[in-house]
């Protein structure tokens, strides 16, 4: 069988990376149809948008894509490819695995956590006033008006959407991925106790389906004393569920203690589309220099492999990747800055080990 899937290079190291993670999947021996769908910062340059609506109909032609990094501007600038596209498709649900490989320094040991967050609102929803404009005026006078709470006046302002319906659904996906997945618990993790009409919501709705699957253990903890936990012990915790502010850092948190951003994969995934990145950013000071670490994204693309049905791909192609990592020596710079080889050396060594093995 042949599966039509969207390629989105990327900018920075992203067609670096991009072009690596093809290798390692048509390595596998799946067949894919790639059909490469340029977005990002030199995109916007040309077409005047980094997301052209070509790339979404790439997507929803294909219902599945594999992306490399794009740019996002710090503070100024295009909206975020990242979150136009999970809200455009309604990829509600962020998946990111976190699981400890031999082989990586500073790892922790036995480290085994999916974080899966929810993604279409929240902060993230960019409802946005800027200081001193008019829309930020209005809504001063408003909040002053309804609650007698005074705003600063040369205040930004974004607005936290958090509704039952989003709360509940990103819920009942994390109670699914866990039964799906033989992971016996699921936390999730709000600071409800000061902002009670937000995420006192998002705890209420997951306490909610929490009855619904009585055979998973569930428990619900302040962000904050989570992070502290997570330092303490990540062992302690399985498969984790948060909005998406708190979903975002804690997965970075994760990443670190698993090791860090360059081996992390990403999911993104609605009920008609998906599409699979690398956590990490574009990182353009490395850009054409060759050693860019490609593990996060070949990792994301076992997600994609998993997700389309081909498991004993996906595990092929996983199992290289922490032989190659274990093995440490025909692994990027960052790996092992003693001896780290290009990424098209890292690759060439993963290719080796698939064939190998099996």
């Amino acid at each position: 069988m042949t599966h039509a899937v969207t390629l989105i290079p990327g900018d920075g190291i992203g067609p670096e990376v991009a072009d690596a993670a093809r290798r390692c999947i048509d390595a596998t021996g799946v067949k894919i149809e790639w059909d490469v769908q340029s977005a990002g910062a030199e995109v916007f340059e040309k077409e005047g948008d980094p997301l052209p609506k070509r790339v979404l109909h790439s997507i929803r032609k294909n219902k599945v894509a594999l992306k490399a990094p794009v740019t996002t501007p710090l503070g100024k600038g295009f909206r975020s490819v990242n979150v136009r596209l999970r809200q455009d498709l309604d990829l509600f649900a962020c998946v990111r695995p976190c699981r400890t490989m031999e082989g990586i320094a500073n790892a922790v040991k036995g480290m085994d956590i999916v974080i899966i967050r929810e993604n279409t609102e929240d902060l993230y929803a960019q409802i946005e006033y800027e200081a001193c404009k008019e829309g930020a005026k209005r809504l001063i006078k408003f909040i002053r008006e309804t609650t007698g709470k005074e705003v600063r006046a040369d205040s930004g302002i974004s607005i936290k959407p958090i509704s039952k319906h989003a709360s509940a659904r990103i819920a009942e996906f994390a109670f699914d991925y866990a039964e799906k997945h033989g992971r016996g618990k699921v936390t999730s993790a709000t600071k409800s106790n000061i902002m009670k009409f937000s995420d006192g919501l998002f705890m209420e709705a997951a306490g909610d389906v929490a009855k619904k699957h009585p055979k998973t253990s569930y428990e619900h903890v302040l962000v904050d004393a989570l992070c502290m936990k997570l330092v303490q012990n990540p062992r302690q915790f399985d498969v984790l569920v948060l909005p998406n502010l708190y979903g975002d850092i804690v997965s970075d948190l994760c990443a670190g203690l698993s090791g860090g951003l360059g081996i992390a994969p990403g999911a993104n995934i609605g009920d008609g589309y998906a599409v699979f990145e690398a956590v990490h950013g574009s990182a353009p000071d490395i850009a054409g220099k060759g050693i860019a670490n490609p593990t996060a994204l070949v990792l994301s693309g076992a997600l994609m492999l998993e997700h389309l049905g081909e498991e004993k791909a996906a595990a092929k192609l996983r199992g290289a990747v922490e032989s190659v990592i274990a093995d440490c020596k025909h692994v990027t710079p960052d790996l092992n800055p003693k001896g780290g080889v290009t990424t098209e050396g890292m690759v060439d060594a993963l290719i080796t080990s698939m064939q190998q093995v099996y």
